[in-house]
């Protein structure tokens, strides 16, 4: 199969090499325009891109996707298939292109958690279980006829970015799995109404920075769902003497306590903990505004209260 990848970040890249390795062939890759990042604005190229172009493979950065010009190139290319992985949202004209038309594979057990922080949000919701899905592309966003499903573990321990790499590599799996069967003409899609249960759709919204603060009001192990969720990226915070505090690794302290949510406890020396609504947060990774992150013990070494 002629096949034309579109993604963007490291996700994307543990697909796109399981395709070149098991010998597909990926005719052009699709990614985001370089553009400038970090203090010193340096231009900053997707992970994606720079994997295609080490492996020398066409790439295309459109600005627009519905722009002629890119259209044109993309005909080009006479792609069977097109395979998107964390990329944007496509246009009709772009995913109903090749004869076998578009996979997606999404980072959830669709039809749940439909939406861009999948990943994020099964753990903020304290998941047990989540999974990969591949799906053909239609009108609205993460709705398509199901191909494919793998299941993958939630540990309690687990944070978003050590789900994020098991996802990685379950999802490369199953898109070579899913692109087999459709050589094979085993494929069965499968509408996603056929999967609802009694159970409500959870949603994965995009998450944004003013999301990311830590409600102390909450039970304990909400709190620590919620900040495992988020980390390392883009990290739950609360306010330390009017200073941002990201808070990375903790551990939960269920007791009964009349301590105000909120409060802070330290001996200044080996542990820092910050009360819930029935117990603690126990912290042991964090960043202050302005400092790098660092463990509680060199935090509580250089901070005074």
């Amino acid at each position: 199969m002629r096949i034309i990848f579109m993604g963007t970040p490291d996700f994307a890249v543990a697909s796109l090499e399981a395709l070149i390795q098991s010998g597909e062939q990926v005719v052009a890759v699709v990614t985001v325009p370089d553009k400038p990042a970090g203090r010193g604005q340096k231009i900053h190229e997707s992970a994606v891109k720079i994997f295609a172009t080490q492996h020398n493979i066409p790439v295309l950065q459109p600005v627009k996707l519905r722009d002629e010009a890119f259209l044109d190139e993309l005909k080009s290319f006479q792609a069977d298939l097109q395979v998107v992985v964390a990329f944007r949202m496509l246009p009709e004209i772009v995913w109903n292109m090749p004869k076998f038309g578009t996979i997606n594979v999404h980072a959830s057990l669709l039809p749940q958690y439909r939406g861009a922080a999948p990943i994020n949000h099964a753990i903020i919701n304290g998941e047990k279980e989540s999974g990969v899905t591949t799906f053909l592309l239609q009108h609205e966003i993460d709705t398509g006829n199901i191909l494919l499903s793998k299941k993958v573990a939630i540990k309690e321990t687990d944070n978003a970015g050590d789900l994020h790499d098991n996802l990685m590599v379950a999802g490369a799996e199953t898109l070579l799995q899913t692109i087999q069967q459709l050589k094979d003409g085993t494929l069965q899609p499968k509408p996603q109404e056929v999967l609802l249960t009694t159970e409500p759709l959870k949603h994965a919204p995009k998450i944004f920075k003013e999301d990311c603060k830590i409600n102390w009001d909450q039970p304990t192990a909400q709190v620590y769902n919620f900040i495992r969720g988020l980390s390392p990226y883009p990290a739950a915070f609360t306010l330390l003497n009017d200073k941002v505090l990201k808070i990375y690794s903790t551990e939960k302290e269920l007791v009964n306590t009349a301590t105000i949510p909120g409060t802070i406890e330290t001996d200044k020396k080996s542990f820092l903990k910050i009360a819930a609504q029935d117990g603690y947060i126990v912290i042991s990774d964090l960043q202050l505004e302005g400092k790098k992150r660092m463990n509680v013990v060199d935090f509580l070494k250089g901070y005074r209260f």
